[in-house]
């Protein structure tokens, strides 16, 4: 008995050495965490008094303010990963050890008990509520063998990282009806990233099938945000920048606090810049308003609608009108650039 004690210390100890051990390094402080969140309140606020306004005069006051936040916010550099994540992972490791010590200790390996669910946070509690699932929603799919039941068993599957279980699942599903836009681009995107298989390349006829299903999933659902969202994830595999823009940009209208699409935004946007110094200019003054392809955002309108001439043009980007500010600051070779991007944009918007 007494050995018994002592060897489930030992394992307990190493467990929490070895479990604490990489998560000793911090977080690293994050330089532009005053001005970013300076902005961002700016930025609520801001938004908070368009929603609520009565006086239609101040309007133009009120847009121009919130386009100068947002582009402070895009030129702020990414922020590092919240210094408290460490700590918070290590409360949530030494809870997990001394769960498994206590669990077996007692010889109930077979639950998890309400209260170690209730120690995380809201997205970690589902993952592990769902892969806790998992064995009965299997179980009911091929039981009923309803496509309902298929589509419960891959998403909780793919939400939870087992995507073995969530092609098997969401491929039957695809059986009893082929015209599920979940089930088809999540198929779609397992295909083309391969989770879980690191350095295995795909050929391309996977390529081309899997962009077809994730594409089928777009033309079906379109005003689903994940639809938009992996759509221009294959769109930008494919080198196919413009159109993955606008589809990510569509994501971001749709999911307006969804955060998935900002690496790929950044990556694109850093290409084309390197390529194309109009873009370059438009991507550092025009596109927090104007959207990254200038179909329109949040705040400014459609560039490609518009039908002012070069001159005109000129005007508004150098002595700014209504809620748009003046940028009287740029280069004449930057101005020009950037009129001969708006000019082709106009000419494929007609």
């Amino acid at each position: 008995m007494i050995l018994g004690v002592v060897l489930l210390a030992l394992i307990v100890l190493v467990s929490l050495w070895l479990t604490l051990e990489p998560l000793r390094a911090g977080s690293p402080a994050d330089p532009d965490a005053a001005e970013r969140g300076r902005l961002t309140a700016e930025r609520d606020r801001l938004y908070a008094e368009l929603a609520a306004l009565e006086d239609e005069g101040r309007r133009p006051d009120l847009e121009r303010r919130a386009a100068l936040a947002l582009r402070g916010l895009d030129a702020l550099p990414p922020a590092p990963p919240p210094a408290g994540r460490a700590g918070h992972t290590r409360r949530l490791a030494l809870l997990g050890v001394g769960a498994a010590a206590l669990l077996t200790a007692a010889g109930a390996l077979t639950f998890v008990p309400r209260w170690q669910l209730a120690s995380l946070g809201a997205g970690e509690a589902q993952v592990v509520q769902n892969a806790l699932a998992l064995p009965e929603l299997r179980r009911a799919a091929e039981a009923s063998g309803q496509s309902a039941d298929f589509l419960a068993w891959g998403q909780a599957a793919f939400d939870s990282g087992a995507y073995d279980q969530a092609v098997s699942a969401y491929g039957s599903a695809l059986k009893l009806d082929p015209r599920q836009p979940e089930a088809l681009r999540r198929l779609g995107i397992l295909l083309l990233t391969r989770p879980g298989q690191p350095g295995q390349e795909i050929s391309a006829g996977d390529a081309q099938q899997a962009f077809l299903l994730i594409r089928t999933a777009a033309q079906l659902a379109p005003r689903e945000a994940e639809s938009q969202l992996f759509l221009g994830y294959a769109l930008a595999r494919f080198g196919q920048d413009e159109e993955a823009l606008t589809a990510l940009e569509r994501y971001r209208t749709l999911n307006p606090s969804g955060r998935d699409a900002d690496e790929t935004i950044t990556a694109i946007r850093a290409r084309q810049n390197q390529a194309d110094p109009a873009l370059r200019v438009y991507a550092a003054n025009c596109a927090s308003c104007h959207g990254a392809d200038g179909g329109g955002g949040a705040l400014g309108p459609s560039l490609r609608a518009s039908n002012l001439s070069r001159e005109a043009l000129r005007g508004v980007i150098v002595n700014g009108k209504g809620a748009m500010p003046a940028y009287p600051g740029l280069k004449p070779a930057e101005l020009n650039a950037l009129l001969d991007l708006l000019e082709r944009w106009q000419k494929e918007g007609e």
